[in-house]
C-alpha cells in the first residue's frame, strides 16, 4: 500500500493568514480546513499527507515576524465578526435579491446586455453578462460588444439605487416549463433557455421585481427592494468568465459586488480588504525581490529570485531533516516519461483534462510529470523485496506541471509548475494504521512549525467516482479513523 504527497507549493500565505489544507490518500482521503476564511488553497489530487508549507520573507528571522503579524492580523479580522450566509439567512436573501436588482439595472442602463446567473457568494454576489455586438442604427456599423469600465460600473450602481427607492415588491411565480420557455423567447434571453434545460424539476420558479423584471430563481429573496441597504451594497469590479467554464463557448463579463445589512459592516469589510492587500502575496513577493512571474516565459510558471531561494532552501532544508528524522528516504524521479505510465497507473482516466499535452519522442508517446506517483511503484519493483523490510518511506520534493486555464492563474496560489512534497509509503496492511498516525503527527510538527494550529479534521469516504475494491476502501477508512481516535484528535465525517 502506498501514500503520496504533500504539497510545497507556495511562500507568503502566512502573511495571508490564512490557508487550507488536504490530506488525501489514495484509497480515502482525510481533509483539514484551517477555520480562518480559505483563500490559498493546496491541492495534491487523489493522494496523502497533503500540506502548504509557507514562508513571506528572505530569512528565518523576517519570516518569523511576518507569520506573528499575521497572525495579529488574522486575530483582529476574527475580532469583527462580521456575520455570513450560513449564519444569517437575512444577510443571504438581501445579498440574493441584489444580484437581481443589480442585473435588472444592467439591462436598464444597457439594454443589448443579456443576463446568464447570479448566485450569491462569500462576502457578496456576482452576476454574468453576456454584450453582442450591435449595429448603429444611424450609419449600419457594426459596434463591437461592450467591455464594461469603472464609469459603468458608477452608473449601473446608480440605477440599482432608483429601484431600491421604488421598493418594488419582489414577487414568485410558479409555471409550467413550457410557459417559463415561451417567456424566455418572447424577452430574447438564450443563455436563459439553457439555463431552463438543466432544471431538471418542476413547477418552474420565477422571481419577479414588480412588473418591471423577472429572472428563473429558487430564491429566498427578501420581500421588496426598499429592504436593501443602498449604502451598504458596493460594485468592485469586473472580470472575464467562460459560459459553463467552456473557453469554447462565449466570453462573459462578471460584475462583483459585496453587500451586508448595514454601511457598518461595509466599511469593516472594506478595511478587511485594505489590510489583506497588504499581506498579498504577489506584492510582498515583489516588494521583497522573492519570485516573479515571468509573462515572456509563460503565466503560472514561478522564478524564484535569490532571495526567494533562500526561503525556499531554509523550508526545504527543514523538510529533509523532519522526515529524514521519521524514517524517510529522499528520492529524485524524472520531469517527463513515457505516457503509459499514467495510463497504467489509472491518474490519466480521471486527470487527462488536467495535463498538458504529450510530446513524440522517437515515435513514443511522452508525457510532462502531472504526479510522481507512478514513478515511486516503478522504484519499488525495480527489485526483489522482502515483506520483512516494510515499510519503505520515500519522500520527494517533486516538481510538477498541470494545465490551468490563464484565467484561474493567481500569483503562487494557482499555478502551472509548482513543487510538491510527495511521499509515498509501502507498507503491510497490519502497518497501515501506525503509518497514519506517524504522518498526521508529522504533519502537525509541519503545520505548526509555521503558525498553522487551527483546523477541522474531516475524514473523506468513498467518492462514486473511484477505483479499488470495497475492501479495500473499508480498510483504508478504518485504518484513518483509527489513527485519529488513537491520536484522540476530534474530527468529523465528510458522506
Amino acid at each position: 500500500m502506498k501514500f503520496g504527497g504533500h504539497v510545497m507549493a507556495s511562500i507568503l500565505a502566512a502573511a495571508c493568514g490564512r490557508s487550507v489544507l488536504a490530506f488525501v490518500p489514495s484509497s480515502s482521503r482525510l481533509v483539514a480546513k484551517q477555520l480562518n476564511s480559505a483563500t490559498v488553497k493546496s491541492v495534491s489530487d487523489a493522494r496523502f499527507h497533503s500540506v502548504a508549507t509557507i514562508s513571506n520573507a528572505a530569512s528565518t528571522r523576517l519570516f518569523s515576524a511576518v507569520v506573528e503579524k499575521g497572525a495579529a492580523a488574522a486575530a483582529e479580522e476574527e475580532e469583527e465578526d462580521l456575520p455570513t450566509n450560513e449564519s444569517d439567512i437575512d444577510l443571504l436573501k438581501l445579498r440574493h435579491t441584489s444580484a437581481h436588482v443589480m442585473a435588472m439595472a444592467v439591462q436598464q442602463t444597457f439594454p443589448e446586455a443579456q443576463t446568464t446567473i447570479g448566485p450569491w457568494i462569500d462576502n457578496g454576489f456576482y452576476y454574468d453578462f453576456y454584450f453582442p455586438e450591435t449595429t448603429d442604427e444611424e450609419t449600419g456599423e457594426v459596434v463591437p460588444s461592450r467591455k464594461l469600465s469603472d464609469q459603468d460600473l458608477k452608473k449601473v450602481k446608480k440605477a440599482m439605487d432608483k429601484i431600491i427607492s421604488k421598493n418594488y415588491p419582489i414577487t414568485r411565480e410558479e409555471v409550467s416549463r413550457e410557459e417559463a420557455k415561451r417567456r424566455i423567447e418572447e424577452i430574447g434571453e438564450p443563455f436563459k433557455l439553457e439555463i431552463l434545460d438543466s432544471i431538471k424539476t418542476e413547477p418552474i420558479t420565477i422571481y419577479g421585481i414588480g412588473e418591471e423584471w423577472w429572472d428563473l430563481c429558487a430564491g429566498p429573496h427578501v420581500e421588496s427592494t426598499g429592504q436593501l441597504p443602498k449604502k451598504a451594497i458596493a460594485l468592485q469590479s469586473v472580470a472575464g468568465a467562460y459560459w459553463r467554464g467552456d473557453e469554447n463557448r462565449e466570453m462573459l463579463q462578471r460584475i462583483y459586488a459585496t453587500a451586508w445589512k448595514d454601511p457598518k459592516q461595509l466599511k469593516a469589510y472594506k478595511k478587511r480588504m485594505e489590510e489583506a492587500k497588504k499581506r498579498d502575496h504577489r506584492v510582498l513577493g515583489k516588494k521583497l525581490d522573492l519570485f516573479s512571474i515571468q509573462e515572456d516565459a509563460g503565466g503560472g510558471l514561478v522564478f524564484w529570485h535569490p532571495k526567494g531561494s533562500t526561503v525556499r532552501r531554509k523550508i526545504e532544508d527543514f523538510w529533509k531533516e523532519e522526515h529524514i528524522e521519521k524514517g524517510y528516504d529522499i528520492v529524485y524521479t524524472p520531469h517527463i516519461a513515457n505516457l503509459d505510465l499514467w495510463k497504467t497507473s489509472g491518474h490519466f482516466d480521471f486527470y487527462a483534462e488536467g495535463m498538458f499535452d504529450q510530446m513524440d519522442v522517437e515515435n513514443e508517446v511522452y508525457q510532462i510529470k502531472p504526479m510522481n506517483c507512478p514513478f515511486h511503484c516503478l522504484m519499488y519493483k525495480d527489485t526483489i523485496r522482502s515483506y520483512r523490510d516494510l515499510p519503505f518511506r520515500w519522500g520527494e520534493l517533486g516538481t510538477v506541471y498541470r494545465y490551468e486555464r490563464s484565467g484561474t492563474l493567481h500569483g503562487l496560489m494557482r499555478v502551472r509548475g509548482f513543487t510538491q512534497d510527495d511521499a509515498h509509503i509501502f507498507c503491510l496492511p497490519d502497518q497501515l494504521q501506525s503509518e497514519i498516525v506517524d504522518v498526521l503527527e508529522l504533519t502537525k510538527t509541519i503545520l505548526t512549525r509555521f503558525g498553522f494550529n487551527k483546523y477541522e479534521l474531516m475524514v473523506s469516504t468513498r467518492p462514486e467516482k473511484s477505483v479499488g475494491s470495497d475492501q479495500i476502501w473499508d480498510d483504508a477508512t478504518a485504518a484513518l479513523v483509527g489513527a485519529l481516535d488513537e491520536l484522540g484528535w476530534e474530527y468529523g465525517t465528510d458522506e
